[in-house]
């Protein structure tokens, strides 16, 4: 999948997210993933685009996310943004190492 760029802080993904504005999606089409949840909350809000929720991921998807480790967790929503199992993983061990996974998708 193209549409996904690994950033090392805010402000790259600041300007990856303008780069898929550019292309025609929207902010609500746009997601941001970090490994630490609290950053990803943080840069979620600061950056105004949606968090991985339950539209994307279902509901008993965001309910087992309760029960899951962060990284099983960040799989789980970067396959249901459209990833390949493989492709997920590797963002997942990017995160470890402390990069941001953007990803604009056509989910809903």
């Amino acid at each position: 999948m193209e549409n996904v760029k690994i950033v090392e802080n805010g402000l790259e993904a600041k300007r990856e997210i303008a780069n898929f504005m550019m292309e025609g999606f929207t902010k609500d089409e746009i997601y941001l993933l970090a490994h630490d949840e609290n950053r990803s909350e943080h840069l979620t809000d600061a950056l105004d685009i949606s968090p991985v929720g339950v539209g994307e991921q279902g509901f008993f998807e965001s309910i087992a996310n309760v029960f899951r480790s962060r990284g099983d967790e960040l799989r789980a929503k970067l396959e249901s943004l459209g990833l390949s199992e493989a492709a997920a993983e590797r963002c997942e061990e990017q995160m470890d190492h402390g990069k941001v996974v953007v990803v604009a998708t056509k989910v809903a």
